[in-house]
């Protein structure tokens, strides 16, 4: 039989997915190998009969560019009592690519470890793949799939923009983000928002509902003092990650629950719970200012890639033959601004857990000050006399005391 690749898709999707199947599916069959596509990801991969089809070039080349995943997708993270070594012995694979965030090269990081202790041969080799820009890449390494995903992103936050000068309201939307802030960033940065709320901020006090709302009538407010009266903030849905249940239970929305008691976000708007927490701020203080929630999340994930990725993508699944040759595994592909690709082991970028760490919003960088001292409108010391007119205490949503920037 002959040697063997198989490709392992996992989590959500973003764009590129099918331009690195396509490319790994051209590069390895040219080699002489078989490429085996996985459906279903690690929710089938160890069942008796796994969920799987040959991939060829005719099927990669009509693929490459699609948004979307031609394999099917599954958020399964498998427990290591589940890792049986059948499907990669049957199928004599030497390569398992799988594609995904951190969760998928968490599991592959553990399955490479069973399958060295059972003494079978199987290289791993990892693209990372997420719009929310997360994994633990090399500084200014995105992960494939970001940019076409922002670029979508700001297109739809564009609009909104303009909706809201065109009306004279202001937008309160949320995006997508995980617990990192890399897509609201980036999309808010973009279109000029005079608001960007991101989890990364809150690196001095303890993020809650009473401090977003707050930092979002700062901006509001300080519009009205120059005149301007309609706006948008975006805030990254990675705010959530760092409150108690309690304090999402306490926005009075009505949750269902999962098997574990807590409240299922996907079920809801986001955007929506903090567009009715503003407005019943605004209307105890007596402001009236006309605000719409707006959700930026999965009209992004299937977007066809831009030139960015479509390139980026394709370089990175052909590179993964080079990194094979050179007998690397248990690895993450990576692309630096030469071009040149090269192995971050995942030995490396692991917690003591195993799990492969999250890559946050340097709130430090430059990039970043620059964007918080300077395209932002917000409350500060020298506005709280103009504020007065609005707010009966100020310095109450003074942005940096808010946050506890002193």
């Amino acid at each position: 039989m002959k040697e063997a690749v198989a490709i392992l898709c996992a989590g959500g999707p973003a764009p590129g997915i099918n331009t690195v199947i396509g490319s790994v599916t051209k590069v390895f069959q040219n080699a002489g190998y078989n490429v085996l596509g996985i459906h279903g990801g690690y929710a089938t991969i160890f069942k008796k009969e796994p969920d799987f089809e040959y991939l060829d070039f005719d099927f990669a080349d009509i693929i490459y560019s699609r948004g979307g995943s031609v394999l099917r997708m599954s958020r399964h993270k498998p427990d290591d009592s589940e890792f049986k070594t059948d499907f990669f012995v049957k199928n004599n694979i030497k390569l398992l690519v799988t594609i995904g965030g951190d969760d998928t090269a968490s599991t592959a990081n553990r399955l490479s470890k069973y399958l060295e202790e059972n003494k079978v041969k199987v290289s791993n080799i990892h693209v990372p793949k997420t719009i929310d820009n997360d994994l633990p890449l090399p500084e200014g390494s995105p992960t494939f799939g970001y940019h076409s995903a922002k670029e979508e992103g700001v297109r739809l936050a564009a609009t909104i923009y303009e909706d809201a000068r065109t009306s004279g309201n202001w937008f309160i939307v949320s995006a997508m983000g995980r617990e990192a802030g890399h897509l609201a960033f980036g999309i808010g940065t973009s279109c000029h928002y005079p608001m960007i709320i991101i989890p990364e901020m809150f690196n001095k006090t303890k993020v809650n509902f009473d401090k977003i709302i707050r930092l979002i009538i700062s901006s509001i407010i300080k519009r009205l003092i120059l005149n301007i009266s309609y706006g948008a903030v975006i805030v990254s849905e990675g705010v959530f990650h760092f409150m108690s249940d309690e304090e999402i239970e306490g926005t009075g929305i009505n949750f269902t629950y999962d098997e574990h008691g807590h409240p299922e976000l996907g079920n809801v708007s986001k955007s929506h719970i903090f567009n009715m927490l503003l407005q019943h701020r605004l209307k105890r203080l007596n402001i009236s200012v006309r605000s719409r929630p707006n959700e930026i999340g999965y009209e992004l994930r299937c977007c066809r890639p831009i030139a960015y990725d479509l390139a980026y993508a394709t370089l990175l699944g052909t590179g993964i033959i080079e990194l094979f040759r050179e007998g690397k595994t248990g690895c993450m592909i990576t692309v630096d601004t030469k071009g040149d690709v090269s192995p971050l082991y995942l030995t490396d970028v692991e917690d003591e857990n195993g799990k492969i760490k999250t890559r946050l919003v340097n709130i430090e960088s430059q990039r970043v000050k620059l964007v918080f001292e300077n395209n932002l409108h917000y409350i500060t010391k020298e506005d709280y006399k103009a504020a007065k007119k609005y707010l009966p205490d100020p310095e109450h949503y003074d942005f940096k005391k808010i946050l506890d920037w002193r």
